[in-house]
């Protein structure tokens, strides 16, 4: 995972251009994606310092075209009702290919069900199946914050990395009070929506040490030492 131990996330407008991007994951994942999309992004991302976030069928591509960039992928995406054994193979299959860090979606009708056991379950096989971070996309637009809860306990008791708010896919995304919440149990990823340089500060200054974005470009451009 990107090293960001001495940043001060609480106070944004401090960090600078270097760090500020280090903490965006330059995103692409629509349906359509091409290995053109990847490549273009991979190059902006190196470009500017940022990670990588790219659909698991371009991974092993991705890793050898820009080896320095971090990359990282999604599991069991967007809707998370992959078996977990499928989300499993598709995680050490995806380390394997060359990804840095993985993006898990957890299975949002079980949590819904009330079977918070097989949520956590699931995670713990996923992180205990490759030796890189995980971060686990909670899918907040669909949850009660008492389910939010429920969902990032499950996370941090599995043992997982990171929790993050959305995959883009649901009506909905990141927000300050979710990334608030999602806080006091493991690192956040700010996901969804996140379109600017004050949506992004927004994000940081409530509890987020990431922030997914397809438009980190444009996130990074609005920061002050962007034109210097």
């Amino acid at each position: 995972m990107t090293d960001s131990s001495d940043a001060d996330f609480s106070d944004p407008e401090s960090l600078s251009l270097d760090t500020f991007a280090a903490a965006i994951d330059h995103t692409v994942l629509g349906p359509t994606t091409t290995l053109a999309d990847v490549e273009t992004l991979l190059d902006e991302a190196a470009d500017h310092g940022m990670n990588a976030c790219i659909p698991p069928c371009y991974v092993a591509e991705a890793a050898e075209y820009a080896p320095d960039v971090t990359l990282a992928t999604v599991v069991g995406f967007p809707h998370g009702q992959h078996a977990p054994g499928a989300k499993r193979d598709e995680a050490e299959r995806a380390w394997r290919d060359g990804a840095d860090e993985l993006d898990l979606v957890i299975n949002v009708g079980r949590l819904l069900a009330g079977d918070d056991d097989a949520v956590q379950a699931e995670i713990s096989e996923v992180v205990a199946a490759v030796p890189i971070p995980v971060k686990v996309i909670i899918e907040t637009a669909l949850l009660t914050n008492d389910q939010k809860h429920r969902a990032c306990a499950a996370a941090r008791d599995a043992d997982a990395a990171m929790v993050k708010t959305s995959t883009g896919f649901a009506d909905g995304g990141a927000t300050v009070d979710d990334v608030a919440l999602m806080s006091e149990y493991l690192p956040v990823k700010a996901s969804g929506g996140v379109g600017g340089y004050d949506d992004a500060c927004a994000m940081f200054a409530a509890g987020a040490e990431r922030i997914g974005a397809s438009s980190g470009i444009e996130i990074l451009g609005g920061h002050p030492d962007a034109d210097a």
